[in-house]
């Protein structure tokens, strides 16, 4: 696998991980509405996947910086 692949892997994955923040948060914020109209939330599985989803895009954000450190790097060297 290519540097560009997994930059563009880290990438995506950190385009996934902020769908899912916005998500979770959406559900978080609707789920007293929910309640009051007599339907069950899963407000501890939205927590959950919140902070899972904050861990994938902090990972994912320290691969896409390794990946800038690496090419930066081998710039160096063959300048």
């Amino acid at each position: 696998m290519g540097i560009l692949a997994v930059q563009n892997s880290a990438v995506m994955g950190i385009q996934q991980g902020l769908n899912n923040l916005r998500r979770n948060a959406s559900e978080i914020a609707g789920a007293d509405q929910l309640n009051q109209a007599g339907k069950e939330t899963d407000l501890a599985g939205s927590l959950v996947g919140l902070k899972q989803s904050e861990v994938q895009v902090q990972a994912n954000a320290k691969v896409v910086s390794a990946v800038s450190e690496t090419v930066g790097t081998l710039l160096d060297t063959e300048a």
